[in-house]
């Protein structure tokens, strides 16, 4: 029998909550079979999928800009805007992840608990670099036993905080910086980003860092995506439903 969890976090039927904290401090507890409890608010769900596909169009015409294709034959050069289209994607998306990125910052004040665990790590607590090597040695496959988290677990934070806050941070000033090129000097974007560009050295260093930054959010989504799959697979919690009905759903009597 499932226990449906409220917004507040309340499994329904009188069950004990899951509770509230992070992975490595008090998010594991005992549940019983199918009891899911409410994670991730629907803003949280939204910019997880919008900020995906923003990335996946920034991959790929980020690819293009660095390798640009042939010339189409399809018709005469001043008929075509092939890469001109693929400028236009590339800058939009970028805008797009932008804007939902300081609305993913804002939301982290306001939301409840789970919202802001991307945004920082708890390196004070013993617990959690404990939880660290269990969650590796799963991932390895020598441990047999997953441990439950109701956010993310100790592993998964870093990797939001590194390839999400920080990474994410890294490619829109950096993005920022060239397209400020673009715009000319004496904008107001020239006059924020310019600096950044000359003390990296000059706009050829600068496309290559964001261009290697790129391929770090590749890899990232990459292990993301198996990780995630993997989770619902062999653990006994929901992860991919999870981002979508914000529900984390535990499918056994196990006490961890």
């Amino acid at each position: 029998m499932t226990g449906a969890a409220g917004s507040s976090g309340q499994p329904a039927g009188g069950r004990p909550p899951l509770g509230t904290a992070d992975a490595g401090h008090t998010g594991q507890h005992h549940v019983t079979r199918q009891t899911s409890i409410y994670v991730y608010e629907w803003p949280v769900r939204l910019w997880h999928w919008i900020n995906a596909a923003a990335i996946l169009v920034l991959i790929v015409t980020g690819w293009f800009i660095g390798s640009p294709p042939p010339s189409m034959q399809i018709g005469e050069a001043t008929h075509q805007f092939v890469f001109g289209y693929i400028r236009f994607a590339h800058f939009a998306a970028g805008m797009i992840m932008t804007v939902g990125f300081f609305g993913r910052i804002y939301w982290a004040f306001v939301g409840n608990h789970h919202a802001r665990q991307m945004f920082y790590l708890p390196l004070a607590r013993k617990s959690w670099w404990q939880e660290i090597w269990h969650e590796m040695k799963w991932y390895a496959f020598i441990e047999k036993t997953p441990k439950k988290y109701i956010g993310h677990n100790p592993l998964a934070q870093i990797a939001m905080f590194f390839f999400m806050t920080v990474g994410l941070t890294f490619m829109i000033v950096t993005g920022f910086a060239l397209y400020a090129e673009g715009v000319g000097q004496g904008s107001w974007l020239d006059a924020i980003f310019g600096p950044l560009r000359d003390w990296i050295g000059n706009s050829q260093v600068l496309h290559s860092l964001h261009h290697l930054g790129m391929y770090a959010i590749l890899v990232f989504m990459m292990i993301h995506i198996y990780a995630a799959i993997r989770e619902d697979i062999m653990s006994r919690q929901s992860m991919v439903s999870t981002m979508i009905s914000g529900h984390r759903t535990f499918k056994d009597d196990a006490p961890e």
